[in-house]
């Protein structure tokens, strides 16, 4: 069969084989502005969209524009950065945009459809994280509530270009480091937050996961921002959602559980790493400039799909 990965599981894109040697690897993500700035929201949705090919271990070839504006109350110069910011962004992850489609809606929204290339023999999944293997987060955590807090106007000028510098970071070099060192299992940390991305790589492997809070990296602010009520909602769904299969030991407050569950947008990579291979793992995701290279956790045999939170 040449459909390698498809709706079966819960992977973060499709793959197709088209030879033995060379499969196509897709996938499709777009959604509203989380920042004022157009160019700025064009460059996150563009590196949001790519990191589902590189936790995949592909490399992405081109891309198409998916575009909603309302033409008749936004002007045109508000589009056009818009894709500018997405189209400098996917030059540099080296992806060509070759067209593309737009229709007037109320509300904008951007994205792109991502096509790359992926060895059909090395495709990485969520499902091949095995006992023993440690986990490594790539960027840190803290983007939605930030997102919240700029959207209330109670974001300082620092916390702001912090947040759009984590947002706009490609996967690439995250993903070099993935392939150069060799990984089990893989996803990107969206929307679902960290709890419900490890959750579902969990559930496809059939282990379990225990996370140190301590070792999580967090924007600056983040923690401050949450103590203040800026807390999405997704946030808040995201943490109700994983409350059967998380197990927080007792002196985790109730803000840190919202921090690991926090909704984000153009998010880091989640790698399971064999142990063998951990420091090496480290090495090369300092060697790539990741913006985090933490070690946050390691997988169980079990239960499968639980995840064990200590302080």
């Amino acid at each position: 069969m040449n459909l390698l990965v498809g709706l079966d599981t819960p992977d973060d894109a499709a793959v197709y084989r088209l030879t033995d040697e060379i499969a196509l690897v897709q996938t499709v993500d777009f959604f509203t502005p989380l920042l004022d700035d157009a160019y700025a929201f064009g460059q996150v949705a563009a590196a949001n969209a790519l990191s589902d090919i590189y936790a995949m271990g592909g490399r992405p070839l081109f891309a198409l524009n998916i575009v909603a504006f309302p033409a008749k109350t936004l002007p045109a110069e508000v589009l056009g950065d818009i894709i500018r910011g997405g189209a400098e962004k996917a030059a540099e992850a080296g992806v060509s945009i070759v067209g593309g489609h737009s229709i007037d809606d109320p509300e904008p929204k951007y994205g792109l459809a991502v096509t790359g290339i992926i060895h059909p023999d090395r495709v990485v999944t969520k499902s091949g994280a095995r006992p023993g293997d440690a986990l490594f987060l790539t960027k840190p955590l803290g983007t939605g509530i930030l997102a919240t807090a700029h959207k209330r106007g109670a974001l300082s000028p620092e916390r702001l270009a912090r947040l759009t510098a984590n947002m706009t970071a490609l996967n690439r070099g995250a993903a070099e480091a993935m392939l150069r060192v060799g990984v089990d299992a893989a996803t990107d940390v969206t929307g679902f937050g960290l709890l419900g991305h490890l959750g579902e790589m969990l559930e496809a492997s059939g282990v379990g996961a225990r996370l140190q809070l301590g070792k999580v990296p967090f924007l600056e602010g983040a923690r401050e921002e949450a103590l203040a009520g800026n807390v999405p909602g997704g946030t808040r769904n995201n943490l109700r959602a994983r409350e059967s299969s998380v197990r927080f030991a007792a002196e985790i407050a109730e803000v840190d559980r919202l921090l690991l569950a926090d909704a984000q947008t153009s998010g880091g990579l989640l790698l399971a790493v064999p142990a063998e291979r951990r420091e090496a793992m480290a090495a090369a995701l300092r060697e790539e400039r990741t913006l985090a290279a933490a070690e946050i956790g390691q997988i169980l045999d079990g239960p499968p799909g639980v995840i064990t939170v200590v302080a």
